[in-house]
C-alpha cells in the first residue's frame, strides 16, 4: 500500500519527482549510460530552479561534475566549471539565506505563542530585537521567493504580536500577494497561504474592514487541500475567524448554525488529530450570546479540563473571568465566593493577577452582597467606569475582543439582552466607518 501511495505522490509532488529523476540518473550512471544521465539532469535541473528546491540543485551538479570526470570529459569541465561553481555557490548562499529566514520566523512563533496578547514590555523588546536584525532592513536581502515568503511571514507576525494593526493588515496583503504570484509553489505547499489568509482575515477585522474578512473567508472555504493537515487547517481556520466574525457582529444564531456545521464535519476527522479543544471556548461564547449559560459553561469546562500547555496562558486566565460571569448569570451567588478565592489562587500562582483581573473580581464580589436590582446595577455603573481605564494598557483590548466585556456590563446596566447591545454597538461602529 505505501508503494502505491509513493507511485501516486510521484505524479504529483515536485519533491517526489525530482527524487524519482535522481535515482534515475543513479541506476543510469551504474550501467555507463552517461548521455541518457544528462538528459534526466536537464530536466530535473529545470525542475529544480523553477520550484527554488535548492538541495536538489546542488545534488543535480554534484552529479554533472560526477559524470564529467567519469567520462574524463576535460573540454567539458574547462568550459562549464566555472558556471557550475557559481550554480553551486548561488544554491548554497540562497539555502543559507531561505534557513536563516525560516530561523528567525521560528523564534518569533515560539515567543508569540506563549502569549497571545501583548502584556509584557519585556516581551516586545525581546521581539524587537529578533527582527532588528540586517536581514529585516531590506527585503530585497532576501534573495528567493521561499525567502521573500519567511521575511514577510516574519514581519507579519511580529506586528500581530506588538499590536501594530496597519503594519500588521499591510505585512499581510503584501504577504498574500507574493504568495498568489507564484501559483505553482501553492500547488505544492498551501500550508503558508492557509496560515497567512488566516492572519488577513484578523487583521481586516481589526481594522473594521468586513468586506475583505468576507471575501478571505469565500478563498478559505473555496480552498483545495493538498495534505489531510491542510483540510483539517482550511476547517479550522475557517470556522474560528466565522465565529469571530459572528460574535462581532452580534449575530449568535447564525455563529450557532455554523457551529453545527462545524460539529457535523469534525466527525469526518480523526479524533486523534482533531484539535477540538481549539473550538471549546469559541463554542462557550456562541452559547452565552444565544443566551444558553448551561451549554456555554458546559463548554468552557471542557476547555478548561483540557491538558494545559504554554500556548494562550493569557485565555487560560480570561477563562476564569468568564466562569464567574457564567456563575453570576446562572445565578449560582453562593458558589461565587468560593469561585473567587479559587480564581485568585490561580491566577497568583500564575503570576497574571493583572489589574483588569484584580478589579473584575473586586467587583464580582461587591455583586454577590448587593440583593436588589438597583444596588447590583450601581455596582456595573461603577464596573464599566472603573475598567474603561485599564482597557486601554497595551494588550487589553485585543484581549477582551475575545469576549466583550463592556458590552455584558452595559447589557446589565440597561436591562437588555447581551446579543442585543453587541448588534447595537456593531451597528453603530460600522455607520461611523
Amino acid at each position: 500500500m505505501l508503494k502505491s501511495l509513493q507511485s501516486f505522490d510521484e505524479q504529483q509532488s515536485v519533491e517526489y519527482r525530482l527524487n524519482h529523476l535522481l535515482q534515475s540518473v543513479s541506476v543510469l550512471y551504474k550501467r555507463g549510460h552517461y548521455d541518457d544521465c544528462r538528459d534526466l539532469l536537464y530536466k530535473a535541473a529545470k525542475l529544480a530552479k523553477q520550484h527554488e528546491s535548492f538541495v536538489h540543485q546542488l545534488e543535480i551538479i554534484r552529479w554533472e561534475k560526477q559524470i564529467a570526470y567519469t567520462r574524463m570529459d576535460i573540454d567539458y569541465l574547462h568550459k562549464q566549471l566555472e558556471h557550475l561553481q557559481f550554480e553551486e555557490d548561488r544554491a548554497l548562499e540562497q539555502l543559507r539565506n531561505v534557513t536563516d529566514y525560516r530561523k528567525f520566523f521560528f523564534q518569533v512563533y515560539t515567543t508569540i505563542k506563549r502569549e497571545a496578547q501583548q502584556r509584557s514590555a519585556d516581551r516586545k523588546s525581546h521581539l524587537q530585537n529578533l527582527v532588528d536584525q540586517d536581514y529585516f532592513n531590506d527585503p530585497a536581502l532576501a534573495n528567493s521567493h521561499k525567502s521573500r515568503i519567511m521575511y514577510y511571514r516574519t514581519l507579519n507576525v511580529y506586528h500581530y504580536a506588538t499590536l501594530e494593526h496597519e503594519q500588521f493588515y499591510e505585512s499581510g496583503k503584501k504577504l498574500i500577494g507574493l504568495l498568489e504570484s507564484q501559483p505553482h509553489f501553492l500547488r505544492e505547499n498551501l500550508s503558508d497561504y492557509i496560515a497567512a489568509l488566516s492572519n488577513l482575515i484578523m487583521s481586516c477585522g481589526m481594522l473594521r474592514k468586513f468586506d475583505e474578512v468576507q471575501e478571505c473567508l469565500e478563498k478559505m472555504r473555496t480552498l483545495h487541500p493538498i495534505t489531510e493537515d491542510d483540510r483539517r487547517k482550511i476547517h479550522r481556520q475557517y470556522y474560528s475567524n466565522k465565529f469571530a466574525l459572528c460574535s462581532t457582529m452580534g449575530d449568535f444564531e447564525e455563529a450557532r448554525r455554523e457551529m453545527d456545521r462545524c460539529v457535523q464535519e469534525s466527525a469526518g476527522f480523526d479524533t486523534h488529530d482533531y484539535e477540538t479543544a481549539s473550538f471549546y471556548f469559541q463554542y462557550c461564547t456562541i452559547c452565552f450570546g444565544c443566551g444558553d449559560f448551561d451549554g456555554a459553561l458546559a463548554y468552557l469546562n471542557e476547555w478548561l479540563n483540557q491538558p494545559r500547555s504554554v500556548e494562550r496562558e493569557d485565555l487560560q486566565s480570561f477563562a476564569r473571568i468568564l466562569s464567574l460571569i457564567l456563575h453570576f448569570e446562572m445565578g449560582n451567588n453562593l458558589l461565587l465566593e468560593s469561585l473567587l478565592r479559587s480564581a485568585t489562587r490561580f491566577l497568583q500562582k500564575k503570576n497574571r493577577l493583572y489589574d483588569l483581573e484584580r478589579r473584575f473580581m473586586h467587583f464580582i464580589l461587591e455583586l454577590t452582597r448587593q440583593i436588589s436590582a438597583r444596588e447590583q446595577q450601581a455596582v456595573f455603573q461603577k464596573m464599566k467606569h472603573d475598567l474603561q481605564e485599564v482597557a486601554q494598557a497595551p494588550g487589553i483590548k485585543a484581549l477582551l475582543q475575545t469576549f466583550d466585556l463592556d458590552a455584558w456590563i452595559e447589557s446589565k446596566i440597561r436591562g437588555e439582552p447581551f446579543a442585543a447591545v453587541v448588534r447595537e454597538k456593531w451597528s453603530r461602529e460600522t455607520k461611523m466607518d
